[in-house]
């Protein structure tokens, strides 16, 4: 069992030192932390020759474990729903609800458990209304996220986009929210918005609080905290039946377009965020997985259907996590200092070839890598975190205008907008498209940079599956604010940065300086999030922001860290080494290739699946 600390600290007693050497290293540690940041402020991390670079990185983020990881767990809590006993196939399968990936502590990561903060909790308190709606977050949508032309992340593809809305389906959800008393966001007389003013439901609050205990507050987050592929397994036992043949362990595969659920309720088009990028990936994913049971049918014949789901849903949640780790992430941030720390993060600084040939030589996770070293929460309860939902807010990936070609010739076969590619419309093109096509058309299209001015025009006007339109843009903004996450400013003070000292600073452009300034009437204390980590500058191969760089760099590494079956249960006897085999030699592009043959003209020249294809077709 992981020891026990303090909820409010992240600092760890060194069990097998002396007092004076635990002090010692304490002391050696916070002053090469400290050195970190000092060198981070004058230089840049981005700045320095790579290995220079990654002990920067390596510094700032164990300060970042050791200041900015806070529990929101030891709040009271009521009516807490029950928990199923600990079984004891729970040591080696993941629980579909997230219970017992922690054995001393079932409900950690659990789905409806709390989300947790990189912030102090005194300061998470929501700003009180008129200040929180000022400036309109309407008005900001308008006037410094409209796309005025498309600006493309031209480093990388449209699957970054699609990935992006996959895996955070397996991590957090607030919810729907509540229209029971919502927030009244008071429109301009210009403004050409249909109802006035706009309404905008509320977050859920935290139903197991107290009202009225005078501590911040908090919500749950309805998916698990782990990383599990609850987006493909679903969040609870009777979700995941429903996805489930009964033979063989493997998922039902939709056919004819249309998903394969029979009640309308539970069709995940019918939820908000459902469109074509999401659906694929979807499918490719069950169709993985109904591989690797095959795989492991073979290999151990006399198995249940029971035995090959749960093994196959260890490698397949695995898998997807070494994609992003290796492979996504190092390509929308593919700066070489960050590419060479995210693959140290899997393999450790020696690297994928040392780790082939000798497996882990070392119990370091800088040497050998996180996954197959020991669990370790550093002092705080698991949790994913309010800021870690904040900083992934990235519409501007999405395109407007999409082409779907062939993947035989690059002939042109439809041209759609995002809002044909939403909801249940996403159906029709499923049902009309090869996924060999949509896969080749996604991987030959840039998707946008994270910036001002480039939020999709059609997010601004999207039509939820209920008919209603939201601004997107709007409520982005507003919910940062609602869940009391910090402004731009202070935010980057307690992630140890310096803040922006004016809107010239910040923005760099002088026109988009003064546009900032007319919005926030010269205040740059007043600078949402969102939209400082839009306009600041971008280190070199990044396709969003350095400030939500220094959540990742915390929070990349703490979802490895703190997951058994990542960690110490990384091993034959809970996956099987067949399992284990695949995760190890499996990547985006053979995943790919192995469901889609076809794909291999255009990908041949890749190296990251995740990077610009080459088109095919007698002009490529």
């Amino acid at each position: 069992m992981v020891e026990q600390r303090s909820p409010r600290s992240g600092r760890r007693p060194a069990a097998s030192a002396s007092r004076p050497e635990a002090a010692f290293l304490r002391a050696y540690r916070q002053a090469y932390q400290r050195l970190a940041v000092t060198v981070d402020h004058r230089i840049g991390w981005d700045r320095l020759p790579t290995p220079l670079g990654l002990a920067v990185l390596k510094g700032l983020r164990d300060l970042l474990r050791r200041e900015n990881l806070f529990d929101t767990t030891d709040y009271p809590a009521v009516d807490l729903p029950p928990i199923e006993p600990r079984r004891a196939r729970d040591t080696i399968e993941r629980s579909a609800d997230g219970t017992h990936n922690d054995l001393g502590s079932p409900r950690m990561g659990m789905a409806d458990s709390r989300f947790g903060r990189n912030v102090p909790p005194e300061r998470t308190f929501p700003e009180p209304e008129p200040q929180l709606l000022a400036p309109s977050p309407r008005e900001v949508s308008r006037a410094l996220l409209t796309r005025r032309e498309f600006v493309p992340a031209e480093s990388v593809n449209s699957l970054v986009a699609a990935w992006l809305q996959f895996m955070i389906r397996d991590w957090f959800t607030h919810g729907p929210g509540t229209m029971a008393d919502p927030w009244r966001i008071e429109l301009v007389d210009d403004d050409p918005w249909p109802t006035r003013p706009m309404l905008v439901p509320r977050t859920i609050p935290d139903p197991t609080r107290q009202p009225g205990d005078g501590l911040p507050p908090s919500y749950l987050n309805q998916s698990t905290h782990w990383w599990d592929a609850s987006q493909l397994y679903g969040d609870s036992l009777e979700a995941q039946r429903r996805l489930r043949t009964g033979d063989g362990g493997r998922l039902r595969e939709p056919e004819n377009g249309a998903m394969f659920f029979d009640d309308p309720e539970q069709d995940p088009a019918n939820t908000a965020g459902f469109w074509l990028g999401l659906a694929m990936m979807h499918r490719l994913f069950v169709l993985e997985h109904n591989a690797v049971c095959g795989r492991l049918q073979d290999e151990f014949p006399k198995w249940t259907d029971e035995q090959l789901f749960q093994r196959a849903r260890l490698v397949i949640a695995a898998l997807l996590a070494k994609i992003h780790t290796v492979e996504w992430t190092p390509a929308v941030v593919s700066h070489p200092t960050t590419v060479a720390a995210l693959r140290a993060n899997w393999y450790g600084v020696l690297g994928e070839r040392v780790h082939r040939l000798f497996g882990r030589i070392s119990g370091s996770e800088v040497l050998s890598g996180i996954v197959g070293g020991r669990t370790d929460h550093f002092g705080v309860p698991y949790a994913l975190t309010e800021e870690f939902t904040a900083v992934y807010r990235m519409h501007p990936l999405i395109r407007d205008d999409w082409s779907f070609r062939s993947a035989g010739d690059d002939t042109v076969l439809q041209e759609a907008t995002f809002r044909e590619l939403a909801g249940p419309r996403a159906y029709e093109l499923l049902a009309k498209h090869s996924l060999t096509d949509l896969f080749y058309s996604f991987g030959t299209a840039h998707p946008g940079l994270v910036t001002l001015h480039n939020y999709p025009r059609f997010m601004q006007e999207f039509e939820r599956p209920d008919g209603k339109l939201v601004d997107l843009g709007a409520v982005d903004i507003l919910r940062i604010r609602e869940l009391g996450v910090p402004r731009y400013n202070e935010f980057r003070r307690l992630l140890h940065l310096s803040p922006a000292k004016d809107f010239e600073s910040l923005a760099q452009d002088p026109d988009l300086a003064r546009e900032l300034s007319l919005v926030y009437q010269g205040d740059i204390e007043r600078v949402d999030l969102m939209v400082g980590m839009f306009a600041e500058r971008r280190p070199e191969g990044f396709a969003f922001s350095d400030t939500a760089f220094r959540i990742f760099i915390l929070m990349a590494s703490r979802r490895l860290n703190s997951d058994r079956f990542l960690t110490r249960d990384f091993t034959p006897q809970v996956y099987t080494q067949a399992g284990l085999d695949w995760i190890e030699d499996n990547t985006m592009s053979s995943v790919l290739l192995r469901h889609f043959p076809d794909l291999r003209p255009a990908m041949a020249s890749v190296a990251n699946a995740f990077a610009p294809w080459q088109t095919t077709g007698p002009g490529a």
